[in-house]
């Protein structure tokens, strides 16, 4: 399928997602507002220039996988062009220069964001600790991926753990894994989230010490996600078979149960 293509027809079936009762809550993600400008080029799928020169990181998302043109053309259509207003907690540029921050069109209450992901051109990051922005953008992502829009439209855009060679072509990037937890297991300060049998060649999350009573306290506790039907995103890495570390309850999501 061609960029425009890919582009039009997440485009047009956005209404039917809208329709469905996929349209997040007004204003949704209205932080602080943090100045204004015209976008003069997007720079890929998350991120675009200004006409002043800086170069704006849009938060709460992330590009699927290795797809770089689609959610641009998406990006595109959406924002470029645009005059918007920036809305965050910090605008301090990142260690690339860049600022990140939810984008508003002129005369939407709507984030590109949440457009963005409605199209399903991008993918929830799941590091928003604002509960509301993130149920809006979750909910958002969810509107797409049941429409099967954009991304969602290729069966590969959600990884399954028993094909570990498919996530292992993943690693650097933000991946989507579905599978059910074998096993739970620690390790010093690990704890890994077994999909396979064979520890070093298939597929596990793991979830740092620390970050356990978040999950607890989340009612995630590591022993009872043991044979649960779960989706994890996150960054793919390898240690042997491919792993993503679990470092937000939001990463997480169960699907099923035994």
């Amino acid at each position: 399928m061609t960029d425009s293509a890919w582009c039009c027809r997440a485009s047009a079936a956005a209404f039917l997602a809208l329709a469905s009762g996929g349209q997040a809550s007004a204003a949704d993600c209205a932080f602080e507002r943090q100045g204004e400008g015209r976008v003069a080029a997007v720079v890929d799928g998350r991120s675009l220039r200004l006409e002043d020169g800086r170069e704006i990181r849009l938060a709460g998302i992330e590009r699927a996988g290795t797809d770089t043109a689609g959610g641009r053309a998406v990006l595109s259509a959406i924002a470029g062009g645009r005059d918007v207003t920036l809305h965050g907690d910090d605008d301090s540029p990142d260690r690339y220069g860049r600022q990140a921050a939810f984008l508003f069109a002129a005369g939407s209450d709507q984030s590109v964001q949440s457009e963005l992901l409605r199209r399903g051109g991008a993918l929830f990051s799941a590091d928003i600790a604002d509960k509301e922005c993130a149920a809006a953008l979750a909910a958002a992502e969810g509107a797409a991926r049941d429409a099967k829009l954009g991304i969602w439209a290729e069966r590969a855009a959600i990884k399954n753990t028993e094909s570990s060679g498919d996530i292992l072509a993943a690693i650097g990037h933000f991946t989507v894994v579905e599978g059910r937890v074998l096993s739970v297991r620690q390790a010093g300060a690990v704890t890994y989230l077994n999909f396979g049998r064979n520890w070093t060649r298939d597929f596990a999350a793991t979830i740092p010490r620390r970050i356990i009573p978040a999950f607890e306290g989340a009612g995630l506790g590591p022993k009872s996600l043991e044979n649960q039907r779960i989706r994890v995103r996150g960054i793919v890495s390898s240690r042997g078979g491919p792993r993503i570390e679990l470092l937000r309850v939001g990463q997480v999501e169960v699907l099923g149960g035994k």
